[in-house]
């Protein structure tokens, strides 16, 4: 996906109650892009991509059979592909698990035409930036560790238990759990808060993940200026040595920026 001088022509996807294909949208670019030849997308084989423009946007977009069911695996990856791919190289909205029509028709006229001056906004929102992904998790041993170590309660009952069977011991365990379960919950906001603050010179914006797994410890999406991509990084490196051995820091990215447009 690069830029170009001249609008594309529209993909052919407009006969679907003729020949029982529709299109499917993988989010929006500018005008002035266009698509690798041989480009392929979702679908077994994958539909070639191409593009559905009109005014300053265009519409990533490739034919599927419109009785084809979608969701697998393999589409999820090379819908993710496509547009991390071109994320990289222009300003892209991208849908999160893409969108279906009849065909370019309604591409144009439901889509492109209703809202191209917000995806316009939104574009240039966007332009020059790229989406990380920082997932950090607690080590096992660790926080259990130190949650014992922190609350006298939760060691008692911890000491109670050790060698007793579980039916016996029901009542305090489902106590030990929910004392552990809340002091996680109260250590991932502090440890969220340092991510914020370690990473808080390099990003543009950052939204906070919902937790995903019981011991993450943060799990944020941050908007990155392209030409910052390197300091980011380096200050993820930073904050992961720092927590050797407690926390596990996982750096997903450069991607599309999921997290940060009304489209996706």
């Amino acid at each position: 996906m690069s830029p170009r001088g001249e609008a594309a022509r529209p993909a052919d996807t407009s006969s679907a109650d003729v020949n029982g294909t529709a299109s499917y949208v993988y989010g929006i670019v500018p005008v002035d892009v266009e698509v690798e030849p041989g480009t392929e997308g979702v679908g077994e084989p994958g539909g070639q991509v191409g593009l559905v423009t009109f005014g300053e946007i265009a519409a990533l977009v490739s034919d599927v059979r419109a009785d084809r069911p979608l969701g697998r695996p393999r589409d999820l990856r090379a819908h993710q592909t496509l547009l991390d791919q071109t994320a990289a190289e222009v300003p892209v909205l991208p849908f999160r698990f893409g969108a279906v029509l009849t065909g370019s028709d309604a591409v144009l006229e439901e889509l492109l035409k209703p809202y191209h001056d917000a995806f316009v906004d939104a574009l240039r929102e966007v332009e020059g930036r790229t989406q990380y992904v920082v997932n950090a998790r607690y080590d096992e041993r660790t926080i259990l560790r130190e949650v014992l170590e922190e609350n006298e309660e939760a060691a008692t009952l911890r000491e109670r238990i050790a060698g007793l069977p579980e039916d016996a011991t029901r009542n305090e365990r489902m106590r030990l759990g929910e004392i552990i379960e809340h002091a996680i919950a109260g250590k991932r906001e502090t440890d969220t808060a340092t991510v914020l603050e370690a990473l808080s010179d390099v990003y543009e914006q950052l939204v906070v993940r919902d937790v995903g797994h019981e011991r993450e410890a943060a799990h944020v999406a941050a908007l990155v200026e392209r030409d910052r991509q390197a300091e980011f990084e380096e200050a993820v490196d930073e904050l992961a040595r720092r927590w050797s051995g407690r926390v596990e820091v996982r750096l997903l990215g450069p991607m599309a920026p999921y997290d940060f447009v009304g489209t996706a």
